[in-house]
């Protein structure tokens, strides 16, 4: 096989792969969401409960202060 034909198939397989990934990447774009369109964004999971209040978990922040507090260089 010639050296033109082997670059060409190449440049047409990039241009193919190229396209093919242009086409598979999908990115959110940005919207605003209102009270009016509820039904199409949820919060929540539908199995998670809405009367369960939520308590803050002191041991998991007092983790993270100390992991943060651990980072630190030592000087």
């Amino acid at each position: 096989m010639k050296l033109e034909v082997a670059r060409g198939l190449f440049l047409v397989g990039a241009l193919v792969v190229a396209s093919l990934a242009v086409a598979a990447w999908e990115q959110p774009r940005t919207q605003v969401l209102s009270a009016m369109h509820s039904d199409a964004h949820c919060p929540l999971p539908r199995v998670a409960k809405a009367s369960a209040v939520v308590k803050p978990d002191h041991d998991l922040l007092l983790f993270m202060f100390g992991m943060t507090q651990g980072m630190r260089p030592q000087s």
